[in-house]
């Protein structure tokens, strides 16, 4: 099962780019960040077209998450679980069933916590205690768990071409990063780091001031994966090239690869 978490950044505005990518890359399974949608108002029609099954968690201009998958989807819930109040789109799970086993796929948008300190950073490391509050109970289920998305973290200096440059960003603040660290060390794997070392992997890239053309980027899209997940995985690669399309996210796609 080839399963793909990509941050388009505005879905109806990259529309265009976001099905031109599927058809080329045909993933099984697509987790989507950043909508910026209503649910009603997300264009279904064309991914349904392309034998998509589509569930989403929108929000009016801001967030929002989806899952496309081509493989049925079952006991859809939306919104991290913690606060009741809480009213952002970011958090979405359904169980996809594979050829040989069911697998529990959770979509997020974490929090980007700027400007650090304030009460947006203070949302973000709330959010993510939630998070690891939620990854614990999927834990105990003991089935495979793919947590897959914008993480808004830079989880190491080898993760950011200029680690300096984000020396006082909630994206790579000591903080957020132990918040990270926290829910990796229940018993997750991270699937690109299981796979690939070193620097120079990033998937985000600034429009502003030539990022791309320098490659000047961060690596903050990740997939966690349960014990009994990543037993199961193959393979695990970013897709750069689709940052230097026409019209493209600031996002690239990330993959992972199950015998599921």
């Amino acid at each position: 099962m080839r399963i793909a978490s990509f941050n388009i950044n505005g879905i109806k505005a990259r529309l265009a780019a976001l099905t031109d990518w599927l058809d080329a890359a045909e993933p099984d399974v697509v987790l989507l960040q950043e909508l910026k949608s209503v649910d009603e108002n997300v264009p279904r029609e064309p991914f349904e077209d392309r034998g998509y099954n589509v569930e989403t968690h929108g929000q009016k201009g801001f967030n929002g998450v989806a899952i496309l998958s081509k493989r049925p989807l079952e006991d859809v819930t939306r919104g991290l679980p913690g606060d009741t109040h809480d009213e952002q789109a970011r958090w979405i799970e359904a169980t996809v069933m594979g050829e040989r086993r069911a697998v529990r796929l959770c979509g997020l948008y974490l929090p980007n916590g700027n400007p650090a300190p304030g009460p947006k950073y203070d949302y973000k490391l709330d959010w993510m205690k939630r998070l690891r509050a939620r990854a614990a109970d999927l834990l105990a289920s003991e089935e495979p768990v793919l947590m897959g998305g914008d993480y808004n973290v830079i989880p190491q200096d080898e993760d950011a071409a200029k680690p300096d440059a984000w020396r006082d960003d909630a994206l790579a603040l000591p903080d957020s990063r132990a918040a990270f660290r926290r829910i990796l060390n229940l018993g997750f794997t991270e699937a690109f780091r299981a796979r690939h070392q070193g620097p120079g992997h990033y998937t985000f890239w600034d429009y502003q001031a030539g990022a791309w053309n320098r490659n000047d980027g961060i690596r903050i899209d990740h997939f966690l994966l349960s014990p009994q997940a990543a037993d199961l995985m193959t393979d695990c690669h970013i897709e750069k090239e689709v940052r230097g399309r026409e019209k493209p996210s600031d996002h690239v796609p990330v993959w992972v690869e199950i015998d599921a």
